[in-house]
């Protein structure tokens, strides 16, 4: 309720500010309307909506071996404005869907609310809650411009999506020859979004380098997968990442207090959690390529003895395989391992678009990638179609089918099947979205 309050607020404050002198300043469907105000600051109002269909179906003979989820994936609006004096700007958004990012239960209505502060023409600061830097290039990818119906299963599996904090970028053209170098660093509270309550474990610093050897993408392509604008010449950009976070209370450093442990003393005694990663986009004449590597590892302190459980009671139990090992059941409950994904696509004249990807998870000896009913699954083969219904991304219609290799064992959707089965899935997508 407290961020329906906030949004409708906002949403208040930004319909005085269009009405009160504003002119409407352009208007490019799939990119948004701005409006320009006589004190010279810009509001610029963007958004869409994604139905969603997946069916999941194992490659066995059973009568319940497939289901089907209907959902709204996203109901993004988004919100970015420019004041009077133009260093100093904002971001609002918000996802009306009722659906988590993630694909959880419990949906995060807030996505982004920052302030940016133009430090010099080549250096930012913003202060407050977006993307990370430190998460693999697919984050920094709008959702709407997605080569495939969904991100891939490295995302899901090791980003933090969004993180509460202190965030520095910079753009600076080395030598004249257009090449550009763009180093970021984050200093972020460490478990993902802003906390009403009380924020559990340390902080999070961390920071990327990017390279772009031949100049920079056009209209913003470098954040968005489809190359819709055809790249006359060839456009590129490697980036690392690394991050850092002391005290981690989850699994990735997504959810503030979802898992807890104690030393003697009954203070907090929480693991350190290290991630690092290398990627690369790649655009030209309606092709484009995306390649991401990330590994993970964690570090678990010597003094914890106790471990909080969901409902507040503790208990020294930390049996691994019916044997008491601290450090093994603490790392099984976070995301440790290494993963790479690698897709590409083209887009032809006529709007259609053919892509493919692969990803592969590897998961450390204890780790919860290990964990039958939502991991396990070491491999991911995708094929997708789509139709652009326009030069832009205000419209299209993709679907996809992903073959996951169940051969480690997973768990059945079907309740009464209680063991694990050692059995392919076959996944079906398709999604419509519908920009303004």
């Amino acid at each position: 309720m407290k961020i329906i309050k906030i949004t409708s607020l906002f949403l208040l404050l930004i319909s005085l500010n269009i009405n009160s002198q504003s002119t409407l300043d352009s208007y490019s469907f799939g990119e948004g309307i701005s409006f320009t105000a006589d004190n010279g600051s810009k509001i610029k109002l963007s958004g869409y909506a994604q139905p969603h269909v997946e069916i999941k179906n194992y490659n066995d003979l059973d009568e319940n071996s497939s289901s089907t989820r209907f959902r709204l994936r996203r109901l993004r609006l988004r919100f970015d404005g420019k004041a009077s004096n133009p260093k100093f700007a904002y971001r609002f958004q918000v996802d009306l869907s009722g659906s988590s990012e993630t694909g959880e239960a419990t949906a995060d209505f807030l996505l982004d609310a920052y302030l940016s502060y133009d430090i010099t023409n080549r250096i930012k600061v913003i202060f407050g809650q977006r993307s990370t830097y430190t998460d693999n290039r697919e984050l920094f990818m709008n959702s709407n411009s997605l080569q495939l119906v969904e991100r891939s299963r490295l995302t899901s599996a090791f980003s933090s999506i969004r993180e509460f904090g202190l965030f520095l970028s910079g753009n600076f053209r080395l030598n004249g020859k257009g090449s550009y170098l763009r180093p970021y660093f984050v200093l972020t509270n460490g478990d993902g979004i802003n906390n009403f309550d009380k924020d559990l474990g340390g902080l999070k610093i961390g920071g990327r380098i990017d390279f772009l050897p031949f100049g920079l993408f056009t209209n913003k392509g470098q954040f968005r997968q489809i190359d819709v604008m055809r790249e006359l010449t060839p456009k590129f950009v490697i980036g690392v990442n690394y991050s850092h976070n002391s005290g981690i209370s989850s699994r990735r450093g997504r959810d503030s207090g979802s898992i807890l442990y104690l030393d003697e003393f009954g203070q907090q005694s929480l693991p350190d959690y290290t991630k690092y990663g290398i990627d690369f986009l790649f655009k030209y004449n309606g092709f484009s390529a995306l390649g991401e590597y990330v590994k993970s590892s964690s570090t678990v302190p010597a003094n914890i003895i106790e471990r909080v459980r969901n409902d507040g009671s503790t208990s020294s139990s930390f049996l691994v395989n019916n044997i008491q090992d601290v450090e093994g059941y603490v790392n099984g409950r976070m995301m440790l391992g290494e993963a790479y994904n690698i897709q590409m696509g083209y887009l032809f004249k006529s709007g259609i678009t053919i892509d493919s990807r692969y990803t592969r998870l590897k998961a450390d000896k204890n780790s919860f990638l290990n964990n039958a009913t939502f991991y396990n699954r070491p491999n991911y083969y995708t094929l997708g179609i789509g139709k652009l219904l326009g030069r832009n991304y205000g419209a299209k219609i993709q679907g996809s089918i992903t073959f996951v290799d169940g051969s480690l064992g997973v768990n059945h959707d079907n309740d009464t099947v209680t063991a694990p089965v050692f059995k392919d899935e076959l996944l079906f997508r398709l999604i419509t979205t519908i920009s303004f």
